[in-house]
């Protein structure tokens, strides 16, 4: 393509990041009620040699594709809840026949970030660990999130291993601890805190799924036949709760092969875009958060991600009048004692937001509207910022003719980041010829950048279907950047 570049000589490595067939999950299958029980009745009229041969040679074929496959079948079976005493052979056969592989990037691997590794190991001090999100989309454009780890070398490579090519879509810790409050912020915030209010009461400041079921559960018995019951009410306090939950991997399971796929009914179609960021606490440590859309079909529910070591991910669903919309990104530390939030909340306009507290956000300003002939339709974030010595960097995409994607950037204050000190009026990064054709073609698109040895480490989408890196000289930017 042809168009005017900023004064930034832009390194495009070799490394290409490619959708990968052979990356397969395990999902369960649930057909309808009647065919259900057809496929069970058949099952049970086989002779117990007959299911020992169709499991051992079940077992045989997909073994090497998943571990610990025998619990998958089990697992699957038991939410079958079916009330007869089989044995455990036939339970696992049944099981495997409401068990199905799903292929989670057969359609795309893009939308990556980048975020320096917790453990930093290396001998060389001019090489750094890092680690990669990816958005990968498989069939029916369903989305989850992908990692992979890497090395960015002293002369800004960036180095990925071999990748595992077993899947764990983790495990979901049935005792994860709810905070009330941030359930009455989102009642409230919805309107049917005055109808729940009692089941809220009955529960401590902290509390698991299965008391806050039992809680609804004594509040439907006592209330049930009086007018004005509210059954959405209460479905939607479920429905709230359980799209807030933590899930977990084996420790021994490399980082590549851990997947947070959709579970939830809000979440059921796609998890987008995740930013991820690692972010300075106040006592020297750090925590990653990463801001993601959920998406059912219909509906989008801004999220967040909270790990500490990347083995166990909370995710909590982000609320106020501010995260109401896509493309949120966190800001690295607090800014003046509060948190900071990049957000796009008109689909039109880049805003910042300020909290005290990371999962409520309300009162966006806006700081950079659409300027440039390749932003005239729209701007947002391409991650979160990047703290230089001059400001705070911000790359952003812009959106021009033919919807075409490319990549600028801005630079904020430091100590008042609504306020836009610099930016480059041409676009830094953009599809080459070789690039345009994919799944939504003339599109780059990054949700986060690191900088290295003074040089920006850019991993960036490549018209919705693979991933690529770019580099390029921080100097060079902020040089090339005009004054506002």
């Amino acid at each position: 393509m042809k168009i005017p570049r900023a004064s930034v000589t832009v390194h495009k490595g070799k490394l290409s990041f490619i959708p990968d067939f052979k990356k397969v999950i395990t999902r369960f299958f649930q057909p309808g009620r009647e065919q259900q029980e057809h496929i069970v009745k058949r099952i049970l009229a086989l002779s117990d040699k007959e299911v020992d041969v169709i499991l051992e040679q079940t077992i045989s074929n997909f073994t090497h594709r998943h571990d610990d496959l025998k619990r998958l079948f089990l697992d699957n079976y038991i939410k079958l809840d079916i009330e007869q005493d089989l044995s455990l052979e036939r339970r696992l056969l049944i099981g495997s026949y409401f068990t199905m592989e799903y292929a989670i990037e057969t359609a795309a691997l893009l939308n990556p970030s980048i975020v320096p590794h917790p453990i930093q190991d290396l001998k060389n001090s001019n090489e750094l660990r890092v680690i990669l999100s990816f958005r990968a989309v498989g069939e029916g454009h369903m989305s989850s999130i992908v990692f992979r780890e890497g090395i960015v070398r002293s002369n800004n490579i960036l180095e990925v291993g071999s990748q595992l090519s077993k899947l764990e879509r983790g495990k979901i810790n049935e005792d994860f601890l709810y905070q009330k409050t941030n359930f009455i912020i989102k009642l409230k915030e919805i309107g049917t805190y005055g109808f729940v209010r009692t089941i809220m009461d009955n529960l401590l400041d902290t509390f698991t799924i299965t008391e806050l079921k039992e809680s609804v559960r004594r509040f439907t018995r006592r209330h049930k036949d009086e007018p004005g019951f509210d059954r959405i009410a209460l479905d939607d306090l479920i429905w709230f709760a359980k799209n807030n939950y933590e899930v977990g991997f084996d420790e021994e399971l490399n980082l590549s092969g851990r997947v947070i796929f959709p579970r939830t009914k809000g979440e059921i179609k796609a998890l987008e875009d995740a930013r991820f960021v690692q972010f300075k606490n106040g006592n020297g440590t750090f925590t990653y958060y990463a801001t993601y859309t959920a998406y059912d079909g219909r509906n989008i529910l801004p999220q967040l991600i909270e790990t500490k070591s990347f083995n166990r991910f909370k995710i909590i669903t982000l609320m106020g009048k501010g995260a109401e919309n896509k493309g949120m990104a966190l800001f690295p530390e607090k800014i003046n004692g509060k948190y900071a939030m990049l957000s796009r909340n008109d689909n039109e306009n880049l805003y910042i937001m300020y909290s005290d507290n990371i999962n409520y956000w309300e009162k966006p300003v806006k700081i950079k509207g659409p300027q440039y002939y390749w932003e005239f339709f729209q701007i947002g974030n391409n991650g979160s910022p990047v703290k230089t010595e001059e400001g705070w960097l911000v790359f952003t995409h812009g959106v021009g003719p033919v919807r075409t994607y490319s990549i600028g950037a801005i630079l904020l204050d430091l100590k008042n980041p609504a306020k836009v000190i610099k930016a480059t009026t041409k676009p830094i990064l953009y599809t080459d010829e070789n690039e345009r054709d994919g799944y939504v073609p003339n599109v780059v698109y990054s949700c986060g950048s690191i900088i290295h040895n003074k040089h920006v480490v850019m991993p960036y989408a490549i018209s919705d279907t693979r991933s690529g890196v770019a580099t390029f000289n921080l100097r060079e930017l902020l040089d090339a950047m005009e004054v506002c």
